[in-house]
């Protein structure tokens, strides 16, 4: 279901002068209607629409008189006036289009006349000289000859003069456009009218042919003659001259080849000459001199690409292709294009040209197959698929497929189709399956990564070609493996595209075939099947895809299979409910509905009368865990595919219960979605309620339908009405104190769509308002949401109230607004950064008030009667007025204290609030129509003043060298002097004692601020109140900083603001502006002084933002001064950097301060459509500062370009327009490298980052060797051309700095950089014969790279090299790298080549194993000669050779080969003798014999690591069953390693251990979860128990403890205890104290966890078996387990308390009997309580499965009940109290337990310790909030408590507890009661505003306390009526 809206359709209506209104009343009969009394009739009426219906009148009319009359006067007259109103109106007006079609049924005897009016007018409209009226004349002459008889008529017999029309407008634009150069808004105007007079020349010789044929080449004296050549040197010129905008030129290419077509003689020359002008052969023997007078720059001078390629364009689409009438010449012309075109692609780089590129081969493939089908069999053989011109249009397909440009990639889609239809066209008669040319692009395209995104638009226009079957035939994996690749979005539309163009071919395929109806079940297997894995099992993002995208298209192709997967689903659906993690049954059932519901293919009623899903199956969904099958089931019941379907009571019941648990999400889109479906079903109500009103009606007039069965509209409307107040009583009702951000930002959209959709249209009944639902306390509740420290929120509530404002207003009462405004004005100045946000929603909430003067503004300003009188002046304007003047004498006021001391301003009134305020005021003024324009224009001159005396005084400090560090706190001398310097930099306007005195200012500052307000009265009560409350004023460097900068960035937005919003006007008459040019001029040179000299970032990225505002106007401005200013700024700076004068005061370091942002903001206002001049000037100019040709030029402007030049790439508003400089970036970038300035190689760096990012897109996984973000060499050299030639003699340079002869180490600086590039790129199996730009030179250098003395660098060439070599190539290459490796004997060993090509064979090898052919026969035999060409150079591994480090090397190619063998022991390959050799290796290594080096051996950790992945490979191979079980002696020899897990264990070095035990640790876990047959591995674990409880008592390193005890933890106890005797000598209870204790000491917290998780599975052990555990030991157990649920701790901690709370579930928490005693059960009850309001989702969801084990033993103990078990935090919450609420019951603890329950109500201690810490302190630090927990609401946890202990006491009314205990606790909660309601009394008015944090604190705790004693209350009367009854 869609949300549209209606477009209305605006006719703008006719209107007649005073004489043609004359006329027809002349003519006009009163008693009859007539002609002209209808028009009369017709012209006199306002609406548009009206008139069209009328004018339709007048033909019926026409006809109906006779032919006598058509001689009447009166019809002269009318249609005069047709003829006038007909070229008066709008080429685009509805009437005009009515009126032609209207006119070409007049009957013929009234043509003539009509011919003659239409003429008369014509000729009129041609007589205008005014250029700028050309346009509407033009505008005529194309519509007259677009299917209007007449129109064409009138200008066949003025055809000459329109012909000189035509001429004398295309001379007048041209020569008016030269005048006006530079002027972007009138050039673009006259460009436009220049396209349509050539658009309009060319209609002419296309739809009235016979006028120029006729007397054209009669004599070349004629008129027509002479205009025709005038208009094709007109074009001509248009097309050669490149200033005008692309498309006049590229219209002009088809006016040349247009015109010269309809004057050439003979035609059938024309192809030839065309063919000769593109390929600049002209030979002027042939061709008429008439021809090349007018076309002399054509035949004379070399044509520019872009002329060419408009040419091509023009032949393509003027000639005629068809039915072969151009004969040989033409199929002649059409190879000629292609190879012009194709060899154009080489050189159009820049984006618009692509894109027309793009399109005209699209075009000339058209036109090929056109030509091909009356062509000759040459042309056939010439467009075989495999001839040379359709191999180069695929080489052109595979470069952009995957272009930056949707339309270029659009583009070459449809030539790739048009391919396979021209090559389909040349082999007519052959079976398309069997056809080479098909098979090979199949093979090929399918042998392309998946992440290519060519490959599947190229694959979807072959299944169309071929058929899906046999494309299946060849690999029927396919479509899982397209279903995998759509867990990333990127890729997602492309598949599915794919998949849908593949299954319904396959079901067309199957229809056709096969008869019986048998083949849908295998159509299922293919494409559902594998769907609804997916759907259950799949990752979240798969999923969310897989549902958006493909089901749909899977539902709409067949709609049937709905019925299969529910079926499928429903079967499973309780058995898998799913997880956190993934859907589930249930999950992809929801999703299956709901997509079905959505697209029309079901209803939900059906479904759920027929049972297929029931009630408690959707109420799961809705509370489900996983996020996305709450909103599927939501969707479910919110999406239908009519609008006006009525939602049933069941669904409106499910909703309500949806709302309970769903508000507070914590993932921003969850919120956003939960809204917008809510929204959709508000909708729903509204439509179907209407429909439901007419119904009413309808059965009222007709009395029928008295016994109806159905729903009676009145009902239905009445539970609407009773749903809709339930869910507005919810939604405020969560918006309670201490809610969080994101319960209030639903809450708060959720109303703000209800208020939208139910508000009232005139005439309809509405069958709810939200205004109804409002009371003073729900205003005051939004209101509060202000003081949200969640900007958001503060948006949301103030459109609400906006909304409502009418309702809102009548509630306040005056003292209200008062002490709202007065909070505002105080939050206006406070220390906070975020009150002042605060103060400007208030304030522009308060500025609607009508009374605001009244009530507040007369106290503060003096009254300002003029305004108070003027009753016309909206209040608003008004209100803001006022507003604005008292903020602004406020803070002027502030800033003339602040000049004297800013310490003191930046501790008692920070400036920035008030500006912020100003700012905020402002922007919601309607500038349009002003009424009080005097006032506002002083009031702007007073901003803009004020906003540069604040600048003055804050900006010494953002601009000093070093902002954040200045303040006067460094005590030793170093720093000090240090500090002087800044100090000096800055004095000059800070001249008070800021610098001299310490950091404090303690009692003195009251007497400052005495002194200060002596000096001159204050306007204002604000600072005297202020002065009295901070007695004590500790200003931090922080709080200073931060008054500076924000100050700074509050005057930019404020100014910003003001040029945004004023010069409207200003525009056009300067005298009636707010703003003048001269303002916006100071504003301009305000911000560039700023911007080129801040230092601090945040204060020139604001300034930055202000800037933005004011470019943005300048561009689009009309005045001629001010939209040159951009261009002079541009100049003025670069001017500045390039002259490096010592003077200059830009800044160098800090990447050039704000100078990039300056120059970002001048660029990006350019026009997006203008010929961006300004760039290219640019771009040109800092490319060449960047890369320097003379060395002797100064560095800082090198660094200032690179720097701009890097902003300048990550701009994305600058879009392609910067992609043509890329390649040049990317040279000066490495060029840049090698510089001996360590700022020029800073900036060159990050320049390489941004580039690099530019080209291959933004990274978004953490891989670094992702096959993402990289690009094939073919598409990148193509589109960088320039860097081909470079970077491989780049790359030649470096590798001969390698040279291996000499000994001292060279290190080339750009090696890094290269290997950096190459290694982003691959080779395509598409790269055919192109060899041009081939990959292969690149090898040898790459390989050569690996000889580097850098280790990083010998791992980069490794890595580089993988995407240069082809997969079938590896083997080769490696063979012949491994033959470079020396032999022992060799006499020269160079350990870094060695090392180098290791690597090298590593990596290849690596890629090789991992590609998709590992079936293949080549691939088997490759893999045995790399196999044994690794033997012959086995010394490597062993001890003759010496270093460290290429023995590792070698080993891990080792390890590589094993693991992959071991995985992949094909019969026949008994490789018994490489496992001999390894076993070899082994034996001769360090491991066996002992190790004689100590650690400080350089490689040898690596080595020893190495070694040890290879004993852990063989062993784990060895130990299978297929060696194990071998009778050959060899296998038996194999069989017993020479090294076992036990005695690597006992090796002395830890990273052995560790990589030992995690293998172990992952056996154990295979065999756990049934991966691995268990023999194989289990005889390598047995009897490890012992040497593990050795290790974890003497084992000093911590990962390898950790691991240790997590072996231990998995392992079976049983085991485990039996053991402990023997080899730890500790008894079970010994060894459960040992891990408490370790719990206890250790720091680590993965050792404490993990020792955690040990102690509570022995606890649940020992405890099971009835075994003794001290009672001592027990309780420190339970206390560490609620010490680990504490909030501060980490998530690792809180996520094993989790863990052992769900194993001690069953047994401990809901047992049948108390195990472990009521205070501690109830203790870990409320760890898990605790834990379920956690604000990590991870941990809250880990504590949910407390509640799922505890529902599912609950189901299997009941039966077939059904339980919610999969559920979110908020429902599990809630279920958590009922189950501990019942289980009190089953235990029989009602009486101890209700006074714990009451405690945790109560919140014990809350109160004391609350009150304790909020001591004065909190203004110290101004961001830092502590810990806070965001996502728990207390009031939530609290009033669920209450409602679960009220349920308990009325089902327990004979067990309640004793009468001293409830005493207790009601004197606790009424001295609480006491204390909260005298700290509330004592907060300063209004409390929500000044003090939010205790006012929410201090509320909670009101309603904790009133709940508490509403229950004791309760308890008490129920005792006494419980006594009273035993009395009687």
């Amino acid at each position: 279901m869609v949300l549209k809206k209606k477009k209305e359709i605006q006719v703008d209506a006719f209107f007649l002068d005073h004489r043609q209104l004359e006329k027809l009343q002349r003519f006009s009969k009163a008693e009859e209607q007539n002609l002209a009394s209808l028009l009369l009739h017709c012209a006199q009426l306002s609406n548009g629409i009206q008139q069209i219906q009328c004018i339709k009148q007048i033909m019926p009319l026409i006809k109906k008189m006779d032919q006598n009359s058509a001689c009447e006067p009166m019809v002269k007259a009318c249609l005069d006036i047709l003829g006038e109103m007909y070229f008066s109106l709008g080429a685009k007006n509805p009437l005009k289009k009515v009126l032609a079609s209207s006119l070409n049924s007049l009957p013929e005897e009234f043509m003539t006349l009509a011919a003659q009016s239409f003429v008369c007018c014509l000729r009129e409209e041609l007589k205008t000289t005014d250029i700028y009226l050309y346009r509407k004349v033009l505008d005529n002459l194309a519509c007259c000859m677009e299917d209007f008889s007449l129109g064409r008529a009138s200008i066949k017999n003025l055809f000459e003069e329109v012909l000189q029309f035509l001429q004398k407008s295309l001379l007048g634009i041209q020569e008016e456009n030269r005048k006006h150069h530079g002027n972007r808004i009138v050039q673009t105007q006259l460009m436009h009218d220049l396209l349509i007079a050539i658009k309009v020349s060319m209609m002419l010789v296309q739809k009235l042919p016979e006028n120029i044929q006729g007397s054209l080449w009669k004599h070349n004296e004629s008129f027509v003659w002479q205009s025709m050549c005038s208009l094709l040197k007109s074009s001509t010129n248009f097309l050669m001259d490149a200033t005008l905008l692309q498309t006049v030129q590229s219209t002009s290419g088809l006016a040349v080849i247009l015109f010269t077509k309809a004057m050439y003689e003979p035609v059938e020359e024309l192809p030839s000459l065309v063919s000769d002008l593109l390929l600049g052969s002209m030979k002027h023997k042939g061709v008429p001199a008439w021809f090349v007078s007018i076309c002399e720059s054509l035949c004379t001078e070399e044509l520019s690409d872009s002329v060419l390629l408009f040419l091509c364009h023009g032949a393509l689409a003027m000639l005629e292709w068809k039915n072969g009438s151009m004969g040989e010449s033409g199929e002649k012309l059409l190879l000629d294009i292609a190879s012009v075109l194709l060899s154009l692609s080489l050189e159009l780089k820049e984006s618009s040209m692509a894109t027309s590129l793009s399109r005209i081969l699209a075009v000339w493939t058209n036109s090929a197959l056109a030509a091909l089908i009356s062509g000759s069999p040459n042309l056939k053989i010439k467009l075989n698929g495999n001839s040379d011109i359709i191999g180069k249009l695929l080489e052109y397909i595979y470069t952009h497929w995957e272009h930056p440009l949707d339309a270029v990639r659009h583009q070459t889609k449809l030539i790739f189709k048009n391919l396979l239809q021209i090559h389909r066209t040349t082999v007519i008669g052959c079976n398309e399956r069997s056809d080479p040319f098909f098979a090979r692009l199949i093979k090929r395209l399918l042998s392309l990564e998946w992440h290519v995104k060519g490959k599947y638009a190229t694959l979807g226009c072959l299944v169309e070609c071929v058929g899906t079957e046999n494309i299946l035939q060849l690999d029927r994996t396919i479509p899982v493996q397209i279903l995998d690749v759509m867990n990333d979005q990127s890729l997602a539309p492309y598949a599915s595209d794919l998949l849908e163009t593949m299954f319904t071919n396959h079901k067309a395929h199957f229809t056709l075939s096969v008869q019986e109806s048998t083949w849908i079940d295998q159509w299922h297997d293919i494409w559902v099947s594998p769907l609804l894995v997916i759907l259950c099992e799949g990752n979240h993002d798969q999923t969310t895809y897989i549902i958006d995208y493909y089901l749909p298209k899977l539902l709409k192709c067949s709609p049937d299979s709905l019925s299969y997967m529910i079926r499928i689903l429903q079967a499973s659906a309780d058995a898998n409910l799913g997880s956190r993690s993934t859907r589930g049954a249930l999950g992809a059932l929801m999703a299956c509905l709901r997509t079905a519901r959505a697209h029309g293919h079901l209803e939900l009623s059906n479904i759920m009368s027929n049972g297929l899903v029931s009630t408690e199956c959707i109420k799961q969904g809705l509370v489900h865990q996983h996020n996305q099958v709450c909103l599927d089931a939501l969707g479910l019941l919110c999406e239908t595919h009519r609008s006006t379907e009525i939602v049933s009571m069941e669904e409106m019941q499910l909703i309500q219960f949806f709302m309970m648990y769903n508000l507070n999400s914590q993932s921003p889109s969850v919120r956003q979605q939960i809204c917008s479906l809510l929204r959709k079903l508000f909708c729903r109500i509204q439509e179907s309620s209407q429909v439901l009103y007419k119904l009413e009606q309808y059965k009222t007039k007709q009395e029928l339908l008295q016994d109806s069965t159905e729903r009676h509209p009145l009902g239905i409307l009445q539970q609407y009405k009773d749903f809709m107040s339930s869910v507005c009583d919810r939604l405020f009702e969560v918006l309670f104190p201490g809610s969080s951000h994101s319960t209030r930002f639903s809450a708060l959209t959720i109303l703000g769509s209800i208020a939208e959709i139910f508000s009232i249209p005139k005439g309809q009944a509405q069958v709810f308002q939200l205004d109804q639902e409002i009371d003073l306390t729900r205003v005051q509740t939004l209101i509060q949401c202000f003081a949200s420290t969640f900007e958001e929120v503060k948006v949301l509530a103030f459109g609400l109230l906006m909304k409502l404002r009418d309702v809102v207003f009548n509630l306040q009462d005056s003292e209200n607004v008062d002490l709202l405004f007065q909070a505002a004005m105080d939050l206006s100045t406070s220390t906070k950064p975020y009150d002042c946000v605060t103060a400007s929603y208030l304030l522009n909430f308060l500025v609607h008030h009508e009374g605001l003067q009244h009530i507040c503004l007369g106290k503060w300003v003096e009254h300002n009667v003029q305004i108070g009188e003027n009753t016309s002046v909206n209040t608003v304007e008004k209100n803001t007025l006022a507003v604005i003047k008292l903020l602004l004498v406020n803070v002027e006021e502030e800033i003339f204290q602040a000049k004297k001391s800013l310490l003191q301003a930046a501790a008692s009134f920070p400036m920035y609030g008030r500006v912020h305020c100003i700012t905020g005021a402002l922007q919601q003024l309607p500038f349009n129509n002003l009424t009080l324009v005097a006032e506002w224009k002083e009031m702007v001159a007073r901003l803009i003043l004020m906003s540069y005396k604040l600048s003055a005084v804050v900006s010494p400090v953002v601009q000093s060298s070093s902002p954040e560090g200045l303040i006067p706190m460094d005590s030793d001398s170093e720093s000090a002097d240090r500090l002087q310097m800044i100090l000096h930099e800055i004095q000059p306007q800070d001249t008070n004692d800021y610098f001299l005195q310490a950091k404090i200012l303690q009692e003195h500052c009251k007497v400052e601020s005495e002194k200060l307000a002596d000096h001159r009265p204050m306007e204002n009560i604000c600072t005297e109140r202020r002065g009295k409350e901070r007695q004590t004023c500790d200003v931090t460097a922080q709080m200073v900083l931060v008054c500076c900068w924000r100050s700074m960035k509050e005057v930019s937005l404020l100014l910003g603001t003001l040029c945004k919003l004023l010069p409207s006007q200003a525009a056009s008459e300067p005298s009636n502006g707010l703003i003048t040019v001269e303002q916006v001029k100071s504003i301009g040179d305000y911000f560039k002084h700023h911007l080129l000299q801040s230092r601090h970032r945040g204060a020139f990225e604001l300034a930055y933002a202000g800037f933005v505002q004011l470019t943005e106007m300048l561009s689009s401005c009309n005045s001629e001064s001010l939209r040159k200013m951009p261009e002079q700024w541009l100049s003025c700076v670069l001017e500045e950097i390039k002259s490096c004068d010592p003077s200059s005061t830009l800044c160098a370091t800090r990447r050039s301060a704000g100078i990039p942002f300056y120059m970002q903001a001048l660029l990006a206002s350019e026009p997006k459509k203008s010929k961006t001049d300004l760039l290219k000037m640019t771009m040109k100019e800092l490319i060449s500062l960047a890369a320097p040709l003379n060395e002797s030029s100064s560095v800082i402007p090198q660094v200032h370009a690179l720097n701009i030049l890097r902003a300048l790439f990550r701009d994305t508003r600058l879009g392609e327009n910067i992609m043509p400089y890329v390649a040049d970036g990317i040279q000066a970038a490495i060029l840049g490298f090698m510089s001996p300035v360590w700022a020029v190689r800073n900036s060159s760096t990050l320049l390489f980052s941004a580039l690099i990012t530019r080209i291959f897109g933004v990274k978004r996984g953490k891989d670094e060797n992702s096959k993402k973000n990289r690009m094939t060499g073919r598409e990148f050299f193509s589109r960088f051309p320039s860097l081909y030639p470079f970077l491989l003699k780049q790359l030649e340079v470096v590798t001969n700095t390698l040279n291996s002869e000499a000994e001292e180490l060279k290190i080339h600086p750009s090696l890094f950089l290269l290997l950096l590039i190459l290694g982003r790129l691959y080779p395509s199996p598409m790269d055919g014969t192109y060899s041009a730009l081939s990959m292969a030179p690149f090898v040898p250098f790459v390989i050569r790279c690996g000889h580097s003395p850098v280790y990083r660098s010998r791992e980069m060439s490794g890595r580089a090299l993988v995407p240069f070599v082809m997969v079938n190539e590896v083997p080769h290459t490696v063979l012949s790298l491994l033959e470079g490796l020396p032999d022992s004997t060799s006499p020269c060993i160079r350990q870094n080549n060695i090392h180098g090509t290791l690597l090298q064979v590593f990596y290849l090898l690596q890629s090789y194993l991992e590609s998709k052919q590992l079936i293949s026969s080549d691939f088997q035999r490759g893999l045995g000669d790399i196999i044994t060409c690794i033997g012959t150079k086995l010394w490597l591994a062993k001890r003759p050779n010496p270093c460290l480090v290429t023995r590792a090397a070698y080993l891990d190619v080792l390890v590589m080969l094993s693991t992959h063998l071991g995985k992949f022991q094909k019969q026949g390959m008994q490789l018994f003798g490489f496992w001999e050799e390894m076993n070899r290796v082994i034996s001769d290594s360090e491991l066996v014999s002992g190790i004689p080096y100590s650690s400080a051996i350089p490689g040898l950790i690596q080595y020893l690591q190495s070694i040890t992945k290879l004993v852990i490979s063989v062993l784990s191979v060895t130990a299978g069953p297929d060696i194990q079980s071998s009778s050959s002696p060899v296998a038996k020899k194999i069989a017993k390693p020479p090294l076992s897990i036990v005695h690597l264990l006992h090796c002395e070095f830890h990273e052995v251990r560790l990589l030992v035990l995690e293998a172990v640790l992952l056996w154990l876990k295979q065999i756990n979860s049934k991966q691995i047959a268990e023999e194989g591995v289990l005889c390598l674990l047995i009897d490890l128990e012992g040497t593990l409880l050795t290790m974890a008592l003497k084992e000093k390193n911590l990962q390898c403890f950790c691991k240790v005890m997590e072996i231990l933890h998995n392992m079976d106890l049983r085991n485990v205890l039996r053991k402990t005797e023997r080899s730890i000598k500790m008894n079970p209870n010994e060894l459960l104290t040992w891990s408490v204790n370790i719990v206890d000491i250790s720091n680590s917290t993965e050792v404490q966890s993990i020792a955690l998780k040990f102690a509570s599975k022995l606890v649940i052990h020992l405890l099971q078996n009835h075994q003794q555990i001290s009672e001592k030991v027990l309780k420190k157990w339970v206390q560490l387990v609620v010490y680990f649920c504490g909030d501060e701790h980490q998530t690792e901690m809180l996520l094993a308390a989790a863990e052992v709370l769900k194993s001690i579930t069953t047994f401990l928490l809901i047992s049948e009997k108390l195990i472990l005693g009521l205070s501690d059960t109830l203790a870990m009850w409320k760890c898990v309580i605790l834990l379920l309001q956690n604000e990590d989702l991870v941990v809250r969801d880990a504590a949910a499965e407390v509640i799922q084990m505890a529902q599912s033993e609950k189901k299997s103990s009941k039966g077939t009940e059904f339980a919610l078990r999969i559920v979110n935090a908020p429902m599990a919450l809630d279920l958590a109290f009922g189950i501990l609420c019942e289980r009190l019951q089953r235990w029989g603890e009602i009486r101890a337990g209700i006074p714990i329950l009451l405690e945790w109500l109560l919140g014990e201690g809350d109160l004391k310790r609350d009150s304790e810490t909020s001591a004065p302190e909190e203004d110290d630090y101004l961001f830092d909030k502590g810990e806070v927990n965001f996502w728990a609401e207390k009031l939530t946890h609290v009033r669920q408590l209450s409602k679960h202990l009220l349920q308990l006491i009325s089902m327990a009314h004979l067990t309640l507890p004793d009468h001293g205990e409830l005493n207790r606790l009601s004197g606790i909660a009424l001295d609480q009661a006491q204390l909260v309601g005298r700290l509330l009394r004592a907060l300063p008015l209004p409390p929500e505003f000044s003090k939010t944090a205790e006012f929410t604190r201090l509320t909670i705790q009101n309603e904790r306390i009133s709940v508490c004693l509403k229950i004791l209350n309760l308890l008490k009367s129920d005792d006494t009526c419980k006594n009273g009854n035993l009395e009687k």
